[in-house]
């Protein structure tokens, strides 16, 4: 196995994982003064966040894409699970996340569940995945304990839709046909400027989400689609380098993500965390 590869594929993976928290931040769920076309946006909007918070999961599709250098779209599928912390148990393309060393089968099977990613591969003839089917990386190794805690912390992927009432350019777009369904296009951008103009944060909540929006390039665009039951179709996110869209085809009713057995897990936290940390000059 190569390790020198470890940081380069699990960052791929993890930049389309962050498809679940992207337009998510507790610290900033607070809204800003708006005039009064934005109010009646942010009403719906936390409407629709409200009720897909009670759900607690749904069937998702996600696509991310690297802006920054170019990158091919890296596209998931499968359940994604708020209600009780989050959870994943998706597949995505093997090549697209440089994995082609570790499995042979174009689709790669990936959870994160308990504070780890767990990606299916087949078995290594030495080293940590000797006869192992499943290889475990914290997710504190790989996104710091901040993003780790961030990831923990903002589980719903909906939250930021109270996010983005932070700023005065709301906008409602009218509607649109998305997924076959009738919709109702909403879109935010945020920056520091309109994190500082709120009159509804305290000091210390504009620095959180000023901290927050540093991941996202400093500002942040989200568009959402609204179905008639208040419920998100598709949302989309444009910043700090990425364009993540996560398309919603069926919410609730999913099965509980559970971790591969111990005895079927090879563990390579510590290679990870150690390539982390020189990258970091650590």
């Amino acid at each position: 196995m190569k390790h020198t590869r470890v940081s380069a594929w699990a960052g791929i993976t993890v930049a389309a994982l962050a498809a679940t928290t992207a337009c998510g931040s507790q610290a900033a769920q607070k809204t800003a003064d708006a005039v009064s076309h934005a109010d009646t946006i942010m009403a719906a909007l936390t409407r629709a966040s409200d009720k897909t918070k009670a759900l607690g999961s749904a069937q998702v599709e996600t696509t991310t894409r690297l802006t920054a250098t170019g990158g091919t779209p890296i596209s998931m599928d499968g359940t994604y699970s708020w209600g009780d912390g989050a959870a994943l148990d998706v597949q995505m393309d093997t090549k697209a996340a440089q994995m082609q060393t570790l499995q042979d089968d174009p689709k790669l099977t990936v959870k994160m569940v308990d504070g780890a990613y767990y990606y299916e591969i087949d078995p290594q003839a030495d080293g940590p995945l000797k006869g192992k089917h499943w290889m475990r990386i914290d997710v504190a190794a790989v996104m710091g304990e901040t993003g780790a805690n961030n990831v923990a912390d903002n589980a719903d992927p909906t939250a930021g839709l109270r996010y983005i009432g932070a700023s005065k350019k709301v906008k409602d777009l009218g509607e649109e046909t998305m997924l076959g369904k009738k919709t109702h296009h909403y879109r935010g951008t945020v920056g520091a400027q309109e994190i500082n103009a709120s009159t509804n944060m305290t000091a210390a909540e504009k620095k959180a989400a000023i901290k927050a929006l540093g991941t996202s390039g400093g500002s942040m665009t989200c568009d959402v689609w609204v179905d008639g039951e208040d419920l998100p179709v598709r949302m989309f996110q444009r910043g700090g380098g990425m364009e993540v869209t996560m398309d919603f085809l069926k919410f609730g009713a999913t099965k509980p993500v559970e971790a591969p057995p111990a005895s079927d897990t090879g563990d390579l936290t510590e290679q990870v965390q150690e390539q982390r940390d020189q990258s970091l000059g650590q």
